[in-house]
């Protein structure tokens, strides 16, 4: 389902596969997250994404009312703390996202697919 926003002007409708694109790019940017996670359900395994395919690690639902709910899959630093890393995403992500778009984001679902070191 698409968002829509009515304006004076018209309505505005948003694609939920763009704000997975907004999402995804805030996310890399937040500490400790190396990037999206796309789980092969075939065989189970787990691949980071590179940065041009980062929304294959995100799906955004939107309700009725206009409400979001963004479900991530990452991979996260090595030795880094797993609460506070989930945390500051779920922080930077709402308000980011929020801004954006104008609409709401009622939950997000972080799922750490894995862990990798980095260099």
């Amino acid at each position: 389902m698409k968002g829509s926003m009515t304006t004076d002007l018209g309505i505005i409708t948003v694609d939920p596969e763009v704000i997975a694109k907004y999402a995804g790019a805030v996310a890399v940017e937040c500490f400790g997250i190396v990037g999206m996670a796309a789980v092969s359900m075939k065989d189970g395994l787990v691949k980071l994404l590179k940065k041009e395919s980062l929304t294959h690690g995100i799906q955004v639902v939107i309700s009725d009312d206009n409400k979001l709910t963004i479900h991530f899959h990452v991979i996260v630093s090595y030795g880094v703390s797993i609460s506070a890393v989930s945390s500051n995403l779920v922080h930077n992500v709402k308000y980011k996202v929020e801004e954006f778009t104008g609409m709401e984001v009622d939950k997000i679902h972080i799922y750490v697919e894995g862990v990798r070191v980095i260099d």
